[in-house]
């Protein structure tokens, strides 16, 4: 009774995102993942929907602070004005450390951010999920560029790596880039 009640109060949520039957997938990440390469601003290309994402001009940023944790910062524009959303990032293993954790409240658990594949110099393609009693998995991915457009050919070959590993990316909508200034 518990795991339906607690369905009903996450369907308004799970309506603006990807969600699939059994527990998350487990894809590869980038080997050897550097970083301080990785640091810097990203441009959201393509991605899942997520609902806690809306407008365009979505762009983050990542940087080290004083703690050696990194402070996320994510901005986008919508309803005619910059909305930022700012966050922590750590490492969880350093084995792997390509798997970071992300928390935007200090009440909530760290979530996933996966850096599945990087060039660090132009694009990065992060998948995320969220697992929910193992019944069922919310799905999040990111395409992502150094700059606000990556050429079509790239983009294909991110989305044929997220097919690869067995994520849906039916619903992946690209980002609107156009018309942005530096948020």
């Amino acid at each position: 009774m518990a795991a339906v009640c607690l369905l009903l109060l996450l369907l308004p949520l799970i309506s603006a995102q990807t969600y699939h039957w059994g527990p998350c997938p487990s894809p590869p990440v980038q080997p050897g993942f550097n970083l301080q390469q990785y640091l810097g601003r990203w441009y959201e290309i393509e991605r899942l929907p997520a609902s806690f994402e809306r407008g365009k001009c979505i762009e983050a940023n990542y940087a080290v602070r004083s703690d050696g944790t990194i402070q996320v910062l994510n901005s986008g524009f919508h309803k005619d004005k910059v909305r930022t959303a700012e966050g922590t990032a750590i490492v969880l293993d350093p084995r792997e450390a390509a798997k970071l954790g992300v928390g935007f409240s200090y009440f909530a658990p760290y979530g996933t951010y996966w850096v599945l594949t990087t060039d660090y110099t132009s694009m990065s393609v992060v998948y995320s999920c969220t697992d929910v009693l193992r019944l069922f998995h919310i799905d999040y991915a990111w395409i992502l560029g150094r700059s606000r457009f990556l050429p079509q050919e790239t983009v294909r070959h991110a989305k044929e790596l997220l097919v690869k590993e067995g994520i849906d990316i039916f619903r992946m909508k690209a980002t609107d880039q156009t018309g942005c200034k530096d948020n």
